[in-house]
């Protein structure tokens, strides 16, 4: 029997085995999170990237933090010389542990000599510098050097320290042990004693030591470490941090977690410890706690989030702007903000099974974090602006560049935290597209994957997804095996699209408005199921209230937001206007053609005019469009921008 259904129908939370999962395995959800064994991509966009990454992105890393010297702060540290100099900023250890995350996820998708090699090598220098009592920091405590934990504010200790204890739980998660995760147990009792309940009352200035805790917690099963936390979540709001110029809002210590209505300061710090807080709440039962985060998450997407998924508009502190502050041609949007952001929503999404988690995570994982790398795996964005008024230059390929560089993609940044984000990010993004539950299969993200697993019913599955997404819309899920009893297989219908059209084997297609379609049959092999969504382009409008852009549009087509960009146009985008009336026809690329209507013509000053009828003043009455002739431009993926050189690009588009 077959049933289409077309409103979620989420299971009762489920306790599951706390030594399995991907980056987040709580120990109740309503979804459980797969693991490496159990989906693994197979073609297609994201296989193209996870396997550019593997061969690409991880030796890029590695040999940039070798050559200037941070991995080598850990030779350095391990000799016991003293008087040596610190290469890089005092948080440069976090990259390397980012690093070695990245590698143990790789390695957890099957054999690979070198890269094992290079990983137990690294390992081994880092553990080489760790001290008796469990301590691990190449920046602090050692003669000529601060004193431990004398800068909680700006030195990042115990945010280097939970880059550490993540990178050990995803080696937990995929080989079971390692001297790694010695390392990090041997950190975190430290800690624990340091900071615990008979230890300082204090926080660290950058929020990442409370998921990390959380996550070794369920991994291992030491109760101490979601402890210890719990005490760092609580602590937050209480003024522990001495106060800054950007305002305590910036390490999120203006007020306790539970009471803060929305997402404010350092977007980074902001989205870290939100799900952190999270992940204490599930693993407590706080429910208020858990109820804070969600209102958080629900305002800062209504108020405070770009089309693009990104967050934070501020460049001088990368933090969120008041409500509706979104100017485009000042958008910060780091990467590492997008990163932060798909951690939340995956945890909101385990927890609740809404597909509107999904659907952010959708939105900033394609729009977002994918607009950092350039093609070829060797250079980034830090920041993503979605304005870029004149073409910038090209970054040196063998030098450091600021942080904040958008006019082109730089290889590598003196604040390189960015690049290595991305890499765990690829190298564990499968593990965030399918959840299972008692006796179903839920999928939230589409690509080329399979999936091999046993349902909590004791039920085992296995599907193979094939499309050709996010560039196509039709997804095909064919059953491999037969199913010993019913099993639903839940599809989400994205919210941009609305409906989609369901055919299961040869029956005629169904039209399914709503959220998600769910298909409940004893599968046999061959069965297949395919959801075929609507891939017209479309004209988006903003919210009234964000003034930076009323008056404009923007175009998608599918999960993509798209972008007006120099090369593809052959002239600056700056002086465009779109008629909104006039056909989006799809090209074979996969991008949208619209009709683009060029500004009057004239430049400010006094020998012209500047389009409105006023020379040297930019306000005044629009003249008439007569003469104006229309021409076409080439809408692409904005994740793509600047691939092929210096370029202006714009997002948001004038009316006509």
């Amino acid at each position: 029997m077959t049933q289409l259904v077309d409103t979620p129908t989420p299971s009762d939370p489920q306790t599951h085995s706390a030594f399995r999962g991907g980056p987040v395995a709580p120990t109740t959800s309503k979804l459980t999170p797969l693991d490496s064994t159990e989906i693994r991509l197979t073609e297609g966009y994201w296989r193209s990237w996870q396997q550019k990454n593997s061969d690409v992105v991880l030796a890029h890393c590695e040999a940039w933090m070798e050559r200037i010297g941070w991995i080598g702060n850990f030779d350095r540290a391990a000799s016991g010389d003293t008087g040596w100099e610190h290469s890089g900023i005092e948080f440069v250890d976090s990259e390397i542990y980012k690093l070695l995350e990245a590698m143990a996820w790789d390695l957890g998708h099957g054999e690979n000599p070198d890269l094992q090699q290079r990983y137990d090598s690294l390992v081994d220098r880092v553990a080489s510098a760790q001290e008796a009592d469990g301590y691990l920091h190449t920046s602090f405590g050692r003669p000529g050097q601060p004193a431990r934990y004398s800068n909680l504010e700006w030195g990042h200790e115990l945010y280097c320290f939970g880059h550490l204890i993540q990178a050990a739980v995803a080696r937990i998660r995929t080989a079971g042990s390692g001297r790694l995760v010695d390392v990090a147990i041997r950190l975190a009792d430290h800690l624990y004693a340091t900071f615990g309940p008979s230890g300082r009352e204090a926080v660290c200035g950058h929020p990442e030591i409370e998921p990390a805790l959380a996550e070794l917690g369920r991994a291992t099963g030491d109760a101490r470490y979601l402890e210890l936390a719990a005490l760092f979540v609580e602590r937050r709001g209480r003024g522990l941090l001495k106060p800054i110029e950007y305002g305590q809002e910036y390490f999120q210590d203006d007020q306790p977690v539970r009471e803060a209505e929305t997402l404010r300061g350092h977007a980074v710090r902001a989205l870290y410890l939100a799900s952190g807080a999270l992940d204490v709440a599930v693993e407590l039962g706080d429910q208020a706690l858990a109820a804070a985060v969600e209102r958080q998450w629900s305002h800062t997407v209504a108020t405070r989030t770009y089309i693009t998924g990104g967050m934070g508009s501020h460049h001088q502190d990368e933090a969120f702007g008041a409500d509706f502050e979104l100017p485009p041609d000042r958008a910060y949007s780091e990467t590492c903000a997008g990163i932060g952001s798909n951690m939340l929503s995956w945890r909101l999404l385990l927890q609740h099974g809404d597909t509107k988690y999904a659907d952010l995570l959708e939105r900033t994982l394609l729009n977002n974090v994918m607009a950092s790398p350039r093609e070829d795996g060797r250079a980034f964005f830090y920041t993503n602006t979605l304005h870029q008024r004149v073409p910038g230059t090209v970054p040196d390929e063998d030098e450091l560049n600021a942080r904040a560089l958008s006019s082109l993609r730089a290889p590598w940044f003196e604040v390189s935290c960015c690049p290595t984000n991305v890499a765990r990010t690829l190298a564990s993004v499968e593990l965030y597209f399918a959840t299972k539950t008692h006796d179903g299969v839920q999928l939230h993200q589409y690509g080329s994957y399979d999936i091999d697993t046993t349902l909590e019913s004791g039920t085992p599955v296995s599907f193979s997804v094939v499309s050709g997404y996010p560039a196509e819309g039709r997804i095909v899920v064919t059953a491999r095996e037969q199913t010993t009893s019913e099993v639903t297989l839940t599809l989400r219908i994205p919210a941009w699209a609305g409906h989609a059209d369901v055919t299961v084997n040869h029956d005629a297609p169904e039209r399914v408005d709503g959220e998600t379609v769910s298909v409940t049959r004893r599968f046999a092999p061959g069965d297949t199921v395919v959801l075929d969504l609507p891939m017209e382009a479309r004209w988006v409008t903003p919210d009234p209230r964000i003034d930076a852009v009323r008056g404009t549009v923007a175009v998608e087509r599918g999960p993509l937001v798209l972008c007006l960009e120099e090369q593809a146009s052959e002239r600056t985008v700056n002086d465009v206007r779109v008629d909104t009336s006039a056909p989006l026809l799809t090209t074979d690329t996969g991008a949208g053609v619209t009709l683009v209507t060029p500004a009057a013509p004239g430049t400010a000053g006094a020998e012209g005019t500047d389009g409105l009828g006023r020379a040297g003043w930019p306000y005044g009455e629009a003249p008439a469009d007569e003469g104006r002739g229309a021409s076409e431009g080439i809408l692409r993926p904005y994740a793509t921008w600047a691939n092929e050189g210096p370029s202006t690009m714009r997002v948001w588009l004038p009316t006509a």
